[in-house]
């Protein structure tokens, strides 16, 4: 296997699929921690929805953008990407607990835009957070 990751081309492609596997898979346990459907509300045009999975999105490649850079082999970098996700997770839990005033959940599902667009502004501002403590090689 070293053998063909002497090849940037494979290199890159192996990384990039790994990634969008595992970005496919952290956005369905996302999913299923929240109490609405994100595709379903982003079809019937949520906007609060979409930018907070657009939010979740760009935090989890970003910290697979940092763990491609820092890790020297495919395992090394899907490990750096599941705890950057757990992290992201963790704060999800953190932001709902922090606001006691109302439900997150139910804001976003109302389509309440400032709570959707406060959910995107911390997935990706600690993404960089995370990204940024990602030590390797």
């Amino acid at each position: 296997m070293d053998v063909l990751f002497e090849y940037e081309w494979i290199r890159t492609i192996a990384y990039y699929s790994v990634s969008l596997l595992a970005l496919i898979l952290f956005l369905a346990i996302f999913e299923i921690v929240t109490s609405y459907r994100n595709w379903y509300e982003i079809k019937n045009g949520n906007i609060a929805v979409a930018l907070a999975t657009g939010g979740k999105i760009f935090g989890m490649a970003n910290i697979f953008r940092h763990s491609i850079e820092h890790s020297d082999s495919l395992l090394t970098m899907l490990g750096w990407g599941v705890l950057g996700f757990l992290l992201l997770l963790f704060s999800y839990f953190m932001f709902e607990f922090l606001t006691p005033s109302f439900k997150v959940d139910e804001e976003i599902q109302r389509d309440n835009r400032a709570v959707g667009f406060i959910a995107m502004i911390i997935s990706v501002g600690l993404s960089y957070v995370i990204g940024a403590s990602i030590i390797g090689r």
